[in-house]
């Protein structure tokens, strides 16, 4: 992220470099502040691990309606499926300042229980349908994003982590991918199924609703 964060600094001096003369701007004007912030993504990617490149480039993004929309659709999805199968959702953040102020790293998004998951990891026992629920659960997101959008622009880390766990339990990469469009199809399938409580529950997290609000909204979990 702080990589993006210099392209756009070098851009930005490029830029006044050749505008600076039209507007009797000096050049060591531009290049004194291109030295700072460049220090500034420095700073960040070693000390702060790229935190605050995050928070200001989620910042400007989120200018957009649009973007903040489909995110909040997106962890709506997360939040919803996680429920419906039994997974405790222990908290969420729709930005990436958000995510830092409750101690968080990254761009934010809903948090459920995996300490069951883990336990099983470790002791080399875990069931499929364990394994089944993770899936669908972190697919939920891009499913809610094609089911509203019609397309998918999210969801890259959550198919990283259910690529993880399907290696770390021995699964083939074939049989990975027949995962993955599984758990998308079954993830889409509960949104349907509660498609009045999935909206609601999207407007509640839009007010930054707590936990326990949020979940009057949804149906009674799955046994």
């Amino acid at each position: 992220m702080s990589l993006n964060l210099v392209a756009v600094v070098v851009f930005v001096f490029t830029l006044t470099s050749l505008l600076g003369p039209l507007v009797q701007i000096s050049p060591t004007i531009p290049a004194i502040a291109t030295a700072g912030l460049l220090g500034l993504a420095a700073i960040d990617t070693f000390g702060w691990q790229g935190q605050g490149a995050t928070v200001l480039l989620d910042w400007l993004a989120r200018f957009s309606p649009a973007h903040r929309d489909r995110i909040l659709h997106h962890e709506a999805g997360h939040f919803l499926v996680a429920h419906q199968l039994g997974i405790p959702v222990t908290g969420y953040s729709l930005s990436a300042w958000q995510a830092l102020r409750q101690g968080q790293r990254g761009l934010g998004g809903v948090r459920f229980d995996t300490s069951a998951l883990e336990a099983d990891l470790q002791q080399g026992k875990v069931s499929a349908q364990t394994v089944d629920r993770y899936c669908t659960i972190w697919m939920a997101g891009s499913a809610a994003e094609y089911l509203k959008y019609g397309e998918v622009q999210g969801g890259t880390d959550d198919r990283a982590a259910l690529r993880t766990l399907l290696t770390r339990i021995g699964v083939p990469p074939a049989q990975a991918d027949q995962k993955e469009r599984w758990a998308a199809l079954q993830a889409k399938t509960l949104l349907q199924t509660h498609q009045d409580a999935y909206e609601a529950l999207a407007a509640a997290m839009a007010e930054n609703a707590s936990i326990e609000e949020c979940l009057q909204h949804l149906p009674a979990t799955a046994k």
